[in-house]
């Protein structure tokens, strides 16, 4: 295993904050704590370069019913005239840690890149708000953006959903719900190193237990904070690998290699495939869990995005040309 040198940048600036590792803290304490979102921006700054982020047309704030609450959420536009597609995306943070404003820069890069309106979603959080509680802020939220995705200058003909780590298991855990419910699923899944199973013993966690951002023990505390009954965690949806995954729409699977969750994404990868789901999968070598926000100081970044957003574009426009 060789580290991108871009990577292992970012790596060097997060390290240089010699941050307590969240597992070690309260949730409440790591929330504060700095991210690699903060790294990126360190290495921006000793480069003498901009931190401002990427432009996008609009951006703007909404807050959208939930069942417990408003859940609050950011609309990012691309340049151009609507209708757009719309992506409904969801953070990572597993599930305990992180906000929409920790992932502005995937948010962002996708709108562009995809052209498509994204609405990034944050839910109730753990351990405050445990297992099923992000799930069911997701379905509701997914729900009212398909409904009111007119109203926010979207196509509601063509809406996908994306999510990173924690938010990608809350994107493809979204389709099972709407499968079940009889709903409209999203055209396509976009799922980004997905948390889609609470096996710590696969070869990528063996093999990068001790990875930064991510590590083994780190996954064990997000777990033990979002879903404390373990009995709970083979539910699909809390567990979507073991899941009965036919009908699910097509999706775009991406993974790190230096990241605990590499096994599990490609297991799932392969687990749709033989579900007969329509699947690119794509693991990126050399870089670290989160990297996928990271297109200002990492190449591959953004060579991820472009893998992600073809598969979405691919489907807008399919769904465009059938009316």
């Amino acid at each position: 295993m060789s580290v991108d040198p871009q990577m292992q940048a970012v790596l060097d600036a997060l390290a240089s904050f010699d941050a307590a590792p969240p597992n070690t803290v309260s949730p409440q304490e790591a929330r504060s704590g700095p991210t690699p979102a903060d790294a990126v921006k360190k290495v921006l700054r000793d480069l003498g370069r901009s931190t401002e982020p990427e432009p996008v047309a609009d951006v703007r704030d909404l807050t959208i019913p939930g069942p417990a609450g408003e859940i609050q959420a950011r609309l990012y536009a691309p340049e151009g005239a609507g209708p757009f597609p719309v992506l409904v995306y969801f953070h990572g943070g597993g599930w305990v840690i992180a906000t929409i404003d920790t992932y502005d820069s995937s948010a962002r890069a996708l709108a562009n890149a995809a052209e498509c309106v994204v609405i990034s979603c944050h839910y109730r959080q753990a351990p405050e708000h445990p297992y099923p509680a992000a799930h069911e802020d997701a379905v509701a939220a997914t729900r009212w953006i398909s409904d009111h995705a007119a109203e926010l200058g979207g196509d509601p003909d063509r809406l996908a959903i994306a999510g990173e780590s924690a938010g990608g298991n809350l994107a493809t855990t979204t389709c099972l719900e709407f499968l079940k419910q009889g709903w409209p699923v999203p055209l396509h899944q976009l799922l980004v190193y997905p948390v889609v199973d609470a096996d710590f013993d696969t070869p990528s966690y063996v093999r990068h237990a001790a990875a930064k951002p991510l590590g083994r023990d780190l996954m064990q505390w997000f777990w033990d904070n979002y879903a404390p009954d373990a009995t709970l965690r083979s539910e699909p949806h809390a567990t979507p690998l073991h899941a009965d995954l036919r009908g699910l729409p097509p999706a775009t699977v991406i993974t790190a290699e230096i990241d605990p969750l590499c096994s599990e994404g490609e297991m799932y990868a392969d687990r749709l495939r033989s579900a007969g789901v329509e699947v690119a999968a794509q693991r990126f070598d050399g870089v670290a869990h989160e990297f996928f926000g990271m297109g200002a100081v990492v190449d591959k970044a953004r060579d991820a995005v472009d893998v992600g957003a073809a598969g979405l574009r691919r489907a807008f426009s399919e769904a465009a040309a059938k009316g």
